[in-house]
């Protein structure tokens, strides 16, 4: 999860603006409120919260669409003490087109997607599911301009110990630095930062459904997006209508476990790409199929001994070329601009093209500016950094394990040979990602101990077979642990979800959403995306 910080529907941009450039440009506390317990019966009294409306209106913005609508919606800071303080939560809607009074809510990954955002950028890809519904997200809390986390000097810290820079060989000094990087977020960012993590992003997720007018959540959520569903899913099982899940997350596995399985699923999507480049003219790495896996691999090993130097006079390392392979694998359609880039670099040892595909947007605004009238951050005042900064907030608080600095410098001599194993050009890349919790307080077991056999209505998961994000297999797992209502779709395609790059899978969630059609157990999606292979049942909403 932790290498996940390119959005789902950001895919298509992020060789050309770089991935954090998609979040916009702070951070701010929480609405403050007196203290203390506000019960009813016992338990805590959230009813001001459930009995919310939202208010329409205009985004804010000079290029925000005509045609889309912005509003908030207030949440506690803390739901077991909800006298503590609030924040708001921004929301963005397409009005639907077909006259109907429900809506669907959707979640784009990250974690640490600013939904408003992305919806204002691809919001055409779900025209379709207007004609039935609503077409409403928003940015959860730590995120965009919903109270948005920020580590302010200590992201570049983080950046420093990353996947491209990190030396193994000195763990201690690592962790060193990751403490401090944690020591820095917790300051940047606030009153907001223990409260971050997608137990509470649920709850967050009910509170809209009843400010949205709705009985039942309708709701379509890819990589991150998937988790949040689930952990939805067994908090208000009665509460699920309609919900589908496109690139299924992990709900089990520690970071360990994910990194393995990580690298195993890159691997997988850079044999494809690899399969497609020796059977076009112009593979920088020739025709032989063989011989261009062992070619990748050395061109990696050489750029780590001998890293190139740009033409700002950085170096750029085998891990760097690494960690921009990994966002050029999010979508097929940027394989041919990933070919020549490695022809560029290969050839005539110029780094510029894959660099491209991995760029960052610019360092994070200092200091914590307060909110505008409407209570949310200003498009314009939200931090550089919070993609990254709510990316790793969201999966630390949603990891229970701490090992100890002696107990991490142990594991990692033990997994070198697993990750190396699973992937020789991702397995390093992936290691450097157990660390990054450390310093960080624990975060919560209920994900792991408690979403499972959910009680809902059948719901669909899609899984793809060349996902470099969330691996195939994850799908299988997660849809077993939620039990007999998760049926899953099998989309033999590549890349990063299925919804974006395949009309079969398209069609099918929005035949599930709109109709209620359900593909039967077992049903596929091709390679290829057009032709349709699924057998519909029928299920009410």
């Amino acid at each position: 999860m932790l290498a996940k910080l390119c959005t789902r529907s950001a895919v298509r941009r992020c060789a050309g603006t770089g991935v954090l450039a998609l979040a916009l440009l702070g951070s701010v506390l929480p609405t403050p409120a007196a203290a203390g317990p506000v019960t009813v019966a016992g338990r805590p009294d959230l009813s001001r919260f459930y009995r919310q409306k939202v208010a329409w209106g205009a985004c804010p913005g000079p290029g925000a669409p005509r045609d889309m609508q912005c509003g908030k919606v207030t949440v506690p800071l803390d739901y077991a003490r909800p006298g503590t303080g609030t924040l708001d939560l921004a929301l963005g809607r397409y009005r639907g087109t077909g006259g109907s009074h429900h809506s669907v809510l959707l979640n784009f990954g990250g974690p640490g997607g600013a939904g408003v955002t992305e919806l204002a950028y691809g919001g055409q890809e779900f025209m379709d599911l207007a004609g039935g519904y609503d077409v409403v997200t928003f940015d959860p809390r730590g995120v965009g301009r919903s109270s948005p986390v920020s580590c302010g000097d200590g992201g570049d810290q983080a950046a420093a110990v990353s996947g491209a820079a990190a030396d193994l060989d000195h763990p201690q000094a690592l962790l060193r630095q990751l403490r401090q990087s944690a020591e820095a977020c917790a300051r940047s960012s606030g009153d907001v930062l223990p409260y971050i993590g997608t137990v509470n992003a649920a709850r967050d997720l009910d509170v809209i459904r009843q400010a949205l007018g709705e009985r039942k959540l309708n709701y379509l959520g890819f990589s991150y997006g998937t988790r949040l569903g689930s952990v939805y899913a067994a908090q208000f099982p009665h509460n699920v209508g309609r919900m589908a899940l496109d690139g299924v997350d992990t709900l089990t596995e520690s970071l360990a476990e994910q990194g393995i399985d990580g690298a195993r699923g890159q691997q997988t999507a850079l044999d494809d790409f690899l399969d497609w480049c020796a059977a076009h003219a112009g593979c920088p790495f020739g025709r032989d199929r063989r011989a261009a896996g062992d070619a990748v691999v050395r061109l990696v090993r050489s750029l780590d001994r001998r890293p190139v130097t740009t033409d700002g006079g950085d170096p750029f390392s085998g891990q760097d070329l690494v960690a921009a392979i990994v966002q050029a694998l999010y979508s097929k359609d940027l394989w041919p601009s990933l070919r020549r880039a490695l022809g560029s670099l290969t050839r005539d040892g110029d780094p510029r093209g894959v660099m491209g595909f991995a760029a960052g947007g610019a360092g994070p605004v200092r200091g914590r500016p307060a909110p505008g009238h409407d209570g949310l951050v200003a498009p314009e005042d939200v931090p550089a950094d919070n993609l990254q900064a709510a990316l790793m907030a969201v999966n630390c608080a949603d990891d229970p394990d701490r090992p100890s600095a002696a107990r991490i410098a142990g594991d990692l001599k033990r997994l070198r040979a697993a990750y190396d194993e699973a992937s020789p050009v991702f397995g390093r890349y992936r290691l450097t990602q157990v660390l990054m919790c450390y310093g960080r307080p624990k975060g919560t077991d209920f994900i792991r101990a408690r979403v499972k056999d959910v009680d809902t209505p059948r719901m669909l998961l899609v899984g793809t077979r060349g996902d470099p994000a969330t691996p195939y297999p994850w799908a299988v797992r997660t849809a077993q642990r939620l039990g007999p209502a998760a049926v899953v779709l099998d989309n033999r395609g590549d890349g990063h979800t299925g919804y974006g790059s395949s009309v079969c899978v398209h069609r099918t969630v929005d035949d599930f959403l709109l109709h209620g059609s359900l593909p039967a157990y077992g049903s596929s999606c091709p390679a290829d995306g057009k032709e349709w292979r699924v057998f519909p049942n029928r299920i009410d909403r």
